[in-house]
């Protein structure tokens, strides 16, 4: 008998990056990478990954599901780097090329990231959560109006922002993961 597969999840869940990682010398999905508080808490409270799509954005990497195995790497999110993402859209790739000579090849633009984690807009995604501070948050909205231009995100998804004292944005995720299962009727 065929195995049914599994319908994906409609909700996105897009943090920041952690200045505390893991040190292991290879490259890593950003899931086990970051070590950040709002990362365990994540880990914690959707430790199967059912409750949400997880993606992340990173000074280097830019915004990239959070499966995508990333070396160890030290770069925080400036002004100006926040302002030249916003500018660049969903269409500029991430991370920039080491000189502005060579050819634009390197790494991902948020636009065919977020289409390979719908099915290239086919399950656009009803609920998205943003975590992470004024700069990220910023990036980020700029990026969702994208995702909803392409079709990757509902016209009339629910967006969640959380931000604030870690405290509050540790129980802000969990409750906005936890809400999951009780939206379905699982248990938490």
């Amino acid at each position: 008998m065929p195995v049914a597969k599994a319908k994906p999840v409609p909700r996105l869940l897009v943090l920041a990056c952690s200045a505390t990682k893991r040190p292991d010398p290879d490259r890593i999905p950003a899931l086990a990478r970051y070590d950040g508080p709002l990362w365990r808490t994540l880990r914690a409270a959707d430790p199967e990954g059912r409750r949400a799509r997880v993606a992340f954005l990173s000074a280097l990497y830019g915004f990239r599901d959070a499966a995508t195995p990333i070396a160890d790497y030290d770069a925080r999110l400036t002004q100006d780097l926040a302002e030249r993402m916003i500018a660049g859209g969903v269409t500029t790739r991430w991370p920039r090329p080491p000189s502005p000579r060579r050819p634009d090849t390197c790494g991902m633009h948020a636009g065919a990231e977020i289409a390979s984690m719908t099915g290239y807009g086919a399950e656009p995604f009803e609920d998205v959560a943003l975590v992470g501070g004024r700069l990220y948050l910023d990036v980020m909205q700029a990026f969702v109006a994208g995702f909803v231009t392409m079709g990757c995100v509902r016209p009339d998804a629910r967006i969640t922002v959380i931000n604030g004292p870690i405290g509050l944005m540790r129980r802000d995720l969990r409750h906005w993961l936890i809400e999951a299962a009780s939206e379905r009727g699982g248990r938490s």
